[in-house]
């Protein structure tokens, strides 16, 4: 190829026609390339040829000319100081590159912003004098952009890792493509769970009062470009907003936002659900090149990442939220729980419903029971003494006009934003709603939970079912107090119907007796005592321990003391009196308690001497004597234990008490308490009571003084078993009148 040139120009041809046959063959070679050629003459510059490509990267139309300077075909270089570069190249004869140059091309609303590495190097003919400039180039736009994107899109996805709010994403993806397409408005919009419906999620450049007409627009055919692509789950493209029928809807409200195109791409999750659309505006009719789509694409992929991210996040965290939720309703009812069953008492388990149901589940709270065919309010809570006062003086009526009434004849809870129906202190309460739960028993209502709401509060499906799990516990801890009660009044009764009223009067002989049960409530004791006439002048006595607590307890007892009361008028010797008792133990159904009994048993009578005591120790604690001179001593009888179903050997003791002296019977409750970390009360210490009490004490001395002792000594401790005294102290015979 050089040698043919050579052959031209020494064949007379002149330097510049030899220059430009190169450049038509570099014309030719770049012809169909995306690379730009240009070839400029003389100091003027002027374009003698160029490929189509750089006729099409200067705008193409009336610039697609040659034979006409550069400066002039494209008179904005000049400013940006590319003319001048040529003229330095021409002058120089070196050559200049340019590196990812930024290059303003048009002028006006036609200018557009692109990227080139070029490169200008001196034409020179067969003498190596410089004759113009030729430059090769290629547009870099589209890579810097892609740069750009890419630099973006990092942003983005570490935002997303960063966890940012999703608002902040997607407006910080709105700008980024605004900022890469200047001519571009960005739109996203959010699917509701359902995906009926699309949301304002982004549109920093849109006019508020456009997104706000947007905001809530249905997924569905025909609802502008977002609407149908969120429905048809592909791209929607409307190039002319004026013309196009899905936009009939919203085309005047196009018309004032200044919008005249848009394509909206849906965005969609990897499962397939709707999570939003993205859409891209313009301010003039125009359809998207492959460029344009590949774009949406990828920042509809981004969007989607982000969306989905925030769902996760959304939805941890409102797992978070029902299992923090679950746990303070766990402690609410395991403290309430706890509160409720912590007495034995209905009201006062009733009031603490009443202040628990208060500040946690509403402002205020009333219950009401049914007692003697009568609805009665029986607790209240509120915030103030007001509130509180007024609650509790407001009665509910009897009528179907009251929720309350209403409840208790359905059994169901009653819910509503409103004041209840009826006459009521709802205004100065300031109440707003209500919710009535009944309190059940065994599947009837016996009374009801009132909880009002006021300003500010309101009961939703969670709070409601709270009340209703309270009030559930808290009607089986008012039933258990109330069956507690009854059960601890029967007790009672049953309790006193085993003990003397009242110690009878025995002609020379005081007596007093003490009973003090191990704890209160449903426990019935087993240590009786008793003193009755055997209708011979003589008295009997007796004082006994049976083994186990409660009903079966209480009915040996019964049986001890009757079977004794029964033969004892008929029987002289204590020890056969003892041993019908045994037998009457041992006689009994194989179902009821066969736990043994202990007693002491013995007769009376006044002497001239004081009082002739005669009885009978089985297995039972040694009674003590307190003898004139403030002597203890023991009352040795033996005998074993009663009920056993072997028959006992028993030995009867027979001594006169005599004026000032004091016998004791006494149950092991008495000697075996203890105090905290100390040993038991003892014999030794009854036996030093006992000898502490005044001098001639009267048989109550005698009860007081041990009494008070070991009350000193368990210091207030609750004792572990019952105890029980009885103490015959003889008198001085009366002296007979003439």
């Amino acid at each position: 190829m050089t040698a043919e040139r050579e052959r031209r120009s020494t064949g007379g041809v002149s330097a510049s026609e030899a220059a430009r046959g190169v450049d038509d063959d570099l014309s030719m070679l770049f012809g169909t390339s995306t690379a730009l050629f240009a070839s400029m003459a003389g100091p003027a510059h002027v374009l003698e040829a160029a490929n189509p490509a750089f006729f099409a990267a200067i705008g193409g139309g009336q610039r697609e000319r040659t034979g006409v300077p550069l400066a002039e075909l494209m008179p904005e270089l000049t400013a940006q100081g590319f003319i001048g570069l040529l003229d330095q190249v021409y002058r120089s004869g070196e050559r200049h590159v340019g590196r990812d140059a930024r290059v303003v091309i048009g002028v006006g609303d036609q200018a557009q912003e692109s990227y080139f590495d070029f490169t200008y190097e001196a034409r020179r003919d067969v003498g190596g004098n410089v004759i113009g400039v030729r430059m090769i180039g290629v547009e870099t736009t589209q890579a810097k952009h892609a740069r750009r994107l890419a630099a973006e899109q990092r942003a983005l996805l570490e935002q997303i890792a960063r966890q940012a709010p999703l608002h902040d994403v997607l407006d910080g993806m709105c700008r980024a493509i605004e900022e890469l397409c200047p001519d571009v408005l960005v739109s996203v919009l959010l699917a509701d769970e359902d995906g009926r419906r699309l949301r304002h999620g982004a549109a920093p450049s849109l006019p508020d009062h456009y997104n706000q007409a947007i905001d809530g627009i249905a997924a569905g055919e025909g609802v502008g470009s977002c609407g149908t692509a969120a429905h048809r789950r592909r791209t929607v493209i409307v190039a002319d907003i004026a013309t196009d029928p899905l936009w009939d809807d919203f085309r005047v409200l196009a018309g004032r936002a200044g919008l005249a195109a848009c394509w909206s791409t849906p965005v969609m999750a990897g499962d397939g659900r709707l999570l939003g659309t993205f859409a891209m505006y313009h301010r003039t009719p125009r359809a998207p090149q492959g460029t344009d789509l590949a774009l949406a694409r990828a920042f509809a992929d981004t969007a989607a990442l982000a969306i989905e991210r925030h769902h996760i996040e959304q939805a941890r965290r409102a797992a978070e939220a029902r299992e923090e939720a679950a746990r303070d309703d766990l402690a609410f009812l395991l403290t309430a729980s706890t509160a409720l069953s912590g007495g034995l008492d209905e009201r006062q388990t009733l009031q603490r419903l009443a202040t628990l149901a208060g500040p946690v589940l509403a402002p205020l709270a009333a219950v009401d029971v049914v007692e003697s065919g009568r609805v009665q309010r029986v607790a209240t809570a509120g915030p103030t003494e007001e509130a509180r006062t007024l609650l509790a003086g407001h009665s509910p009526a009897h009528d179907a006009d009251d929720p309350v009434a209403r409840v208790l004849a359905s059994g169901l809870t009653e819910v509503a934003r409103r004041t209840p129906t009826g006459p009521g202190p709802w205004r100065d309460l300031g109440a707003t709603g209500y919710v009535c739960v009944p309190l059940m028993d065994r599947g009837r209502p016996f009374g009801a939970l009132t909880l009002l709401s006021t300003d500010g509060h309101s009961f939703d499906g969670h709070r409601v079912a709270l009340a209703e799990e309270l009030a559930r516990r808290a009607a089986s801890a008012a039933r258990n107090a109330r069956q507690y009660t009854q059960r601890a009044a029967l007790a009672r009764d049953l309790q006193t119907g085993l003990l003397l009223p009242d110690l009878p009067e025995v002609p020379g002989a005081q007596l007093a007796a003490s009973y003090h049960p191990a704890g209160e409530g449903l426990e019935i004791g087993g240590d009786f005592y008793d003193v009755f006439d055997r209708g011979d002048g003589s008295w009997a006595f007796i004082l006994g321990d049976v083994c186990g607590r409660g009903a079966m307890a209480a009915t040996t007892t019964a049986l001890v003391r009757h079977t004794a009361r029964a033969v004892a008028p008929l029987l002289d010797d204590p020890v056969d009196v003892v041993k019908a008792v045994d037998k009457a133990l041992n006689d009994r159904h194989s179902h009821q308690n066969n736990g043994f009994v202990t007693l002491v048993y013995g007769h009376l009578a006044p002497t001239a001497d004081g009082l002739d005591v005669h009885l009978v120790r089985a297995g039972h604690t040694l009674p003590l004597l307190l003898d004139a001179d403030h002597v203890v001593g023991t009352v040795e009888a033996s005998g074993g234990l009663l009920g056993i179903g072997i028959p006992t050997r028993l030995a009867a003791r027979r001594f006169t008490l005599r004026p000032a002296e004091s016998l004791l019977l006494y149950t092991d409750g008495i000697t075996e308490c203890r105090a905290a970390g100390a040993e038991q009360y003892g014999d030794a210490r009854l036996a030093e009571a006992l000898a502490s009490a005044p001098r001639r004490p009267t048989a109550a001395d005698v009860v007081r003084t041990v009494a008070e002792d070991v009350r000193d000594f368990v210091a207030g401790r609750d004792v572990d078993d019952d105890q029980a005294a009885l103490v015959i102290t003889a008198t001085a015979p009366e002296r007979r009148r003439d």
